[in-house]
């Protein structure tokens, strides 16, 4: 049964196993980047989920047998492997164009439309100081698109567009992780999109005679397998309040990555618009503990 623990040493596991998710969401962006300058996107694509799936089901299957066919919540799980495609998809694309640095900054701003999205559709009132962060994490975003200045590149709308996916797909998570295990949660989310795609990709495929290719097109299916598994993970030893700070750790991973892999580093518009986009997440996070222990 997955429930929230309330103890510190249970938050303080919750909390590692989130650094280790933040580190496998850069590793796979990092390996994605690569690949994406000489493999047709809707193969690597492919290659990430159908590697992924297989390594779901070779986790699970000794464990639970054909059990993990067997889902309370098949519709939900189904909503979610199209939400996880439709993020592979936008953000490899993006990549061939961004920085890893500018794509991170960009999908920080989930918590903002995290606090949006609660207001709209669970009518939790925003105070007047949420209201103000909110306006100044859209204001960091703006910073970082710059839509009327020589930085901007249409790929930012995509990763924009990632960004309130993944608003829905963090609230989609928690509410399966309730009564999932996270391990089949996996499988179902990379499952549906292998086979819907397999099609597509059957016709247009590209022979990848590389080993180092191969190789790094496993490792984005085993970072997409273990930062999603982690994720779920996560949320059955802490609360999502506790953990939230802590995904921004990410930042720091994507810009390293981006000067060791690529000698790209961040101007000084993305760091201005990012230190605004994670302020203003910190401050909402701040203000709903706040409002938890009064």
């Amino acid at each position: 049964m997955l429930l929230y623990a309330d103890t510190p040493a249970k938050h303080r596991i919750g909390i590692l196993i989130v650094a280790l998710a933040t580190l496998c969401f850069a590793s796979l962006d990092t390996s994605a980047k690569w690949l994406v300058t000489h493999i047709p996107i809707l193969e690597i694509v492919w290659l990430r989920l159908a590697i992924h799936a297989l390594l779901a089901a070779t986790w699970l299957i000794p464990q639970h047998g054909l059990q993990i066919f067997i889902v309370q919540d098949f519709r939900l799980q189904l909503i979610r492997s199209a939400m996880l495609a439709a993020m592979t998809a936008l953000n490899f694309f993006a990549l061939q164009y961004l920085q890893l640095a500018q794509t991170a900054a960009i999908l920080f701003s989930s918590p903002i439309l995290i606090a949006l999205i609660s207001c709209y559709f669970y009518k939790e009132p925003l105070s007047t100081p949420k209201w103000c962060a909110i306006i100044g994490g859209f204001i960091g975003v703006l910073i970082i698109l710059d839509p009327f200045g020589h930085g901007f590149h249409p790929a930012m709308i995509l990763i924009l567009i990632h960004a309130t996916i993944f608003a829905f797909f963090n609230f989609l998570t928690r509410k399966i992780a309730a009564h999932s295990d996270p391990g089949v949660t996996q499988f179902y989310s990379a499952l549906g999109p292998t086979i819907v795609l397999a099609p597509f990709v059957f016709f247009s495929w590209e022979n990848i005679t590389s080993t180092l290719d191969i190789f790094v097109i496993f490792l984005t299916g085993l970072f997409g397998f273990l930062s999603h598994f982690l994720l779920g993970l996560a949320y059955r030893y802490a609360k999502p309040a506790t953990l939230s700070p802590f995904f921004y750790q990410q930042m720091i991973y994507m810009a390293l990555f981006g000067w060791l892999v690529f000698g790209q580093t961040p101007n000084l518009q993305v760091i201005v618009g990012t230190i605004l986009v994670i302020g203003s997440g910190l401050y909402l996070w701040f203000q709903e503990i706040h409002q938890d222990n009064k």
